[in-house]
């Protein structure tokens, strides 16, 4: 089976690697890149002959039947996947960008065309996560979906904690080791992570969740003082993407730093690792958990997705989901949650209700506490009845 790449960078590269190494197992038909597109030139690699410049060469090659989109990004991965599948090739993608703004026309046009769009690798990297919530758990309702979905932040977050790092300096030595961007935005500001839960969720409810509706926070506001009093609550604080069927029917789709207890296996997965948790109607609580990125991690999962193409070349996998439903969201701030709550002064906090009043070794002139389960809304407005100050912080815990 003759397989094209298109980016020859982290990923792209590792995907050729490891069909290069003939460590593929369960496929039904040997494999073999004959098409690598880049615009750059690779005067020393070993594939010369097999780079090309040119989408064409691809899309009018019968003989390639896998496409691995491999660019990142929009434009052009949109335009050439999209050809790439109306000419009824399989398409295998890591690009979670385009997966969680264009994949329901991308799915669409694949069911008509009777070929295969899969996209393991969008979401934890190495993690297998999409294909056990679309196969593994499809007897089940999923109820509720918590993950760690970027390494960077949580990398960043464990320096805090682990070192007492101030968020500046982590993002240094995040930067300084590989794990973020010279621009960090799409990660410390949860932009990466909001991509992965709008998948998660989509292929989990079955609607589409567009990113720009779901309630996103980043970690840049996040303190040392707020890591001392999250240890002082038995808690590390981790950039948390949450997907969560309602009773009422609707959906609470949200990414935010939130207080983990400790001693959930979330609160203890460290470093540029992710997980998943997933609770589902009848298996009840499962965990997933590995490399969140990195070349042959990611890699691996897109081959994984390569040989299911090749092992149902003939019959699509039935993955995905279909439109929008107007008004399926919640409003996360009506949604009762746990808060943790940070103050200037010394204040009395006996109108909030029961709260766990919070310190810290070096007490300040401050309050912190956790509430009892209260939307946020409703909170800020008794902190306003009561003549309190609006919170320094506040943080939801996350209920795992």
């Amino acid at each position: 089976m003759n397989i094209a790449v298109l980016g020859y960078g982290t990923v792209g590269s590792g995907v050729v690697e490891i069909i290069d190494k003939k460590e593929v197992r369960l496929c039904a038909e040997d494999l073999a890149v004959t098409r690598i597109l880049d615009l750059r030139d690779f005067p020393e690699d070993p594939h010369q002959s097999i780079l090309t410049k040119r989408f064409e060469d691809i899309l009018e090659d019968d003989s390639i039947r896998v496409v691995v989109e491999a660019m990142g990004g929009v434009n052009p991965a949109f335009d050439f996947t999209y050809r790439c599948l109306a000419a009824g090739k399989h398409v295998v993608t890591s690009n979670k960008e385009l997966v969680a703004t264009k994949g329901l026309e991308l799915l669409a046009l694949a069911e008509e065309k009777n070929v295969n769009y899969l996209f393991e690798a969008s979401v934890g990297g190495g993690i297998p996560i999409i294909r056990p919530l679309s196969i593994c758990l499809a007897g089940n309702k999923i109820n509720r979906i918590n993950g760690i979905l970027n390494g960077t932040t949580n990398f960043i977050l464990t320096k805090m904690f682990r070192e007492g790092a101030s968020f500046e300096d982590a993002l240094k030595v995040a930067q300084a080791n590989g794990y973020a961007e010279a621009n960090p935005t799409a990660d410390v500001e949860g932009i990466d992570a909001c991509r992965k839960i709008s998948i998660l969720s989509s292929l989990s409810f079955g609607s589409y969740v567009d990113p720009k509706d779901i309630a996103t926070e980043g970690i840049t506001k996040i303190t040392a003082v707020d890591v001392a009093y999250a240890e002082d609550a038995g808690c590390v604080i981790k950039l948390i993407g949450t997907a969560e069927q309602l009773p009422n029917g609707k959906q609470h789709v949200q990414v935010s730093p939130a207080l983990v207890a400790k001693d959930t296996l979330l609160g203890s997965v460290d470093g540029v690792y992710n997980a998943v948790a997933v609770n589902g109607s009848n298996v009840g609580d499962t965990f997933y958990f590995g490399a969140g990125a990195g070349k042959l991690p990611t890699a691996s999962a897109c081959v994984a997705d390569v040989i299911d193409c090749v092992n149902h070349d003939k019959e699509r996998r039935l993955m995905g989901w279909g439109p929008a439903k107007e008004g399926i969201l919640a409003d996360a701030a009506t949604l009762p949650m746990v808060y943790y709550v940070r103050l200037a002064g010394k204040v009395d906090t006996g109108a909030l209700g029961n709260v766990k009043v919070l310190h810290r070794p070096d007490e300040a002139d401050e309050t912190a506490f956790l509430t009892e389960p209260v939307s946020k809304n409703d909170l800020l407005a008794k902190l306003d009845a009561a003549g309190l100050p609006a919170p320094t912080a506040l943080i939801r815990m996350a209920s795992c």
